[in-house]
């Protein structure tokens, strides 16, 4: 009970519009459970977390590409997108990447009501496999020594990070469904807390040990050789398979067992299958692995596969949220079952869809042969993206406004040409796309040949459309046409601030690979600013490079301007069909500038402190006739370029 000068003191504490101290918390809203729990500074209640009184609301899912299956049901092929609906599946299910905020997208589908997933996901989930960030104050290494991850969240504000995920993944398990959380032995025990609070302390049902043969050594320790996976269940009705492993006997035949089979394998040496143990000798994944994706902290398929295979059916959907190589969704996929996977990371996300892509060319987990299938349908969607004219419901005026202010660009009417354009933008014309007016057009070929026509001698070497995004049919950012540039600046369909309760927290993509971890939550809509790159393809003989002499981020204002000061990564897809991008390579600004140069193909080159362009050779016969580049900020802002040998790319 609160005394008489304690509630005098709240009391002028609310008053003054004063933060109320976190030990009085528990005063004011008096803990009703027996059990204990743990405590800790920003834990928030789940009604409240539910309820979205953290600031994080569900958005909506914008599909930005369909992949139905090719016609093949063998070899590895070539799938393509469609804008079609129904897939391979009866039901018209299709497998989901997902890039985006992992908070956000659980509260979608605890919401359930966006189209893309509604009646479909919650409730319906069979197995969550996460393997989060551990927040250790270590700089873990994998084996070619590049940071597996460098964790920001530390203590208490980890574990509430983990928390109100899992709290949400509760909320969509069905009732027969499983979690398992993947961590390292620092954290387990404090977590395990956490899963026993949110799930209950019976519905845990193993702690899983993966031990591995990968790792350092020390004369101050034991040789850390493993990890912990924490397995709870929703309800006691869970799905379990046992798994069988062999138990050996030496060079003797085992006692005979009533109804336990016998075995003697390629070396004479007698076994029985007894059901598996909670610890699991599982190789990680090594540079010769046939799955090796070179992305950090990267799991290996046969120990997501055990995982599939004793806690699901085939046809059930399995979930992970924090997506990272695409693990969880090659095993699931390999092994019949539906999945959706989630990741913040750009990286992640462009690794995913090579996985599945290519999955055909990959082994089946913990065997020599090919899968040598395509993959189902899938679809890769964004988050906070919607569609201002079904959503925002702006009249054509304040669309208008929102844009330039979107954009960075002064309304203004001019006339080039006999054309109005609607503003101006770094000196050159900004015509605003009417939507609304051409409901059944968008920017195509046509619509640029047509205003190049109509603008004849007279037209300005730049010009900067301003359309939503699914009325531009070019993939890349500009195109050129009768000597002029066409900038497209896409509407994303991202919510205003105005509309959202809470301030947006801006996305931070990493410049390392060591760093992908490090990679923030997003609050609320992050609006997109295509940087301004200017680059070329450079015939060399044998070899080819793309030069970048120039890379600035519309995030930065014009007089905070430094070259190349927020260049997050380069992405490759060398031979670029015209369609999907499927990503080759990547170099990091790290792999670039880092005097180790962990990549000796990659130099930049400076005229004193200035950086004057940065080169990245590779041998020629990987180029196509033509190629993609993806050149990302440390926002999450691209560029996509499409270049040939010895023509330029210039945006800026």
């Amino acid at each position: 009970m609160l005394d008489r000068q304690q509630k005098e003191y709240l009391i002028n504490l609310i008053q003054n519009d004063r933060p109320i101290p976190e030990d009085m918390k528990y005063d004011l809203f008096p803990v009703l459970q027996e059990e204990y729990e743990l405590t800790y500074a920003g834990k928030m209640r789940r009604e409240d977390l539910l309820a979205n009184q953290d600031g994080t609301f569900p958005v909506p899912l914008q599909v930005e590409r369909i992949f139905e299956r090719s016609g093949a049901e063998t070899g590895s092929g070539t799938h393509q997108s469609s804008s079609s609906q129904t897939g391979g599946r009866t039901d018209g299910w299709k497998n989901l990447i997902i890039f985006g905020d992992n908070l956000q997208f659980l509260k979608t589908v605890y919401e359930d009501k966006d189209p893309v997933i509604r009646g479909k996901v919650k409730g319906k989930v069979k197995l969550i496999y996460i393997d989060p960030p551990f927040a250790t104050q270590d700089e873990f290494q994998n084996r070619e020594g590049a940071k597996a991850y460098s964790d920001k969240k530390q203590g208490a504000r980890f574990l509430e990070f983990l928390r109100r995920r899992l709290i949400l993944a509760r909320e969509i398990l069905a009732d027969d469904g499983s979690i398992y959380v993947h961590l390292d032995p620092k954290m387990s025990h404090y977590v395990k807390a956490i899963l026993d609070e949110i799930f209950g302390k019976n519905a845990f049902v193993n702690e899983i040990i993966w031990s591995y043969k990968s790792g350092g050594a020390s004369r101050r320790y034991f040789s850390r050789k493993h990890d912990n996976i924490l397995f709870y269940a929703k309800t006691p009705r869970y799905i379990f398979h046992p798994q069988e492993e062999k138990s050996y006997n030496r060079n003797y035949k085992p006692y005979n067992f009533k109804g336990v089979p016998e075995y003697q394998d390629e070396h004479g040496l007698w076994y029985t299958m007894v059901n598996m143990k909670d610890v699991w000798n599982i190789d990680m994944v090594g540079r010769s692995s046939g799955e090796r994706m070179d992305y950090p902290t990267q799991k290996p398929e046969a120990l997501l596969a055990r995982i599939i295979e004793a806690s699901t059916n085939p046809g059930d959907l399995v979930m992970d949220f924090f997506g990272g190589s695409g693990t969880t969704m090659a095993a699931a996929e390999k092994l019949g079952r539906r999945w959706i996977t989630c990741d913040l990371g750009k990286l992640s996300y462009l690794t995913m869809q090579k996985r599945i892509l290519s999955i055909g060319d990959s082994r089946i987990p913990g065997l020599a042969e090919k899968y040598a299938k395509t993959a189902s349908p899938f679809q890769t969607c964004t988050l906070g993206i919607y569609d201002l004219e079904k959503t925002l419901e702006m009249d054509w005026e304040k669309y208008q406004d929102f844009v330039s202010g979107l954009f960075e660009f002064r309304r203004t009417h001019l006339s080039v040409g006999g054309l109005t354009f609607e503003g101006e933008k770094r000196g050159f014309p900004v015509k605003i796309f009417n939507y609304l007016k051409y409901s059944d057009s968008g920017v195509d070929e046509n619509y640029l040949r047509n205003m190049t026509e109509s603008l004849g001698a007279g037209s300005p070497s730049r010009i900067y459309i301003v359309s939503p995004a699914t009325r531009v049919s070019f993939i890349a950012d500009y195109e050129e046409t009768g000597g002029t540039r066409y900038y497209f600046l896409k509407v994303p369909y991202e919510m205003i601030e105005e509309l959202h309760r809470a301030p947006f927290i801006r996305l931070r993509q990493p410049r390392s690979r060591g760093d992908i971890n490090e990679i923030e939550e997003m609050k609320g809509f992050q609006f997109n600013y295509n940087p301004e790159v200017s680059c070329r393809l450079l015939d060399l003989g044998d070899r080819a490079a793309l030069r970048v002499d120039s890379f600035t981020s519309c995030i930065i204002r014009e007089d905070e301007e430094e070259n190349f000061s927020a260049l997050s990564g380069i992405y490759a897809d060398f031979s670029f069909g015209g369609d999907v991008f499927v990503m080759d390579d990547v170099r990091f600004w790290n792999e670039m500038e880092s005097e180790k140069k962990e990549h000796s193909d990659t130099r930049i080159e400076r005229d004193g402190e200035e950086i004057r362009a940065v080169v990245w050779e590779f041998p020629k016969e990987r180029l196509g006739s033509c190629s993609m580049f993806i050149f990302s900020d440390i926002y999450g802002n691209d560029i996509k370029v499409k270049l040939s040998l010895n023509t330029g790319g210039k945006n800026g």
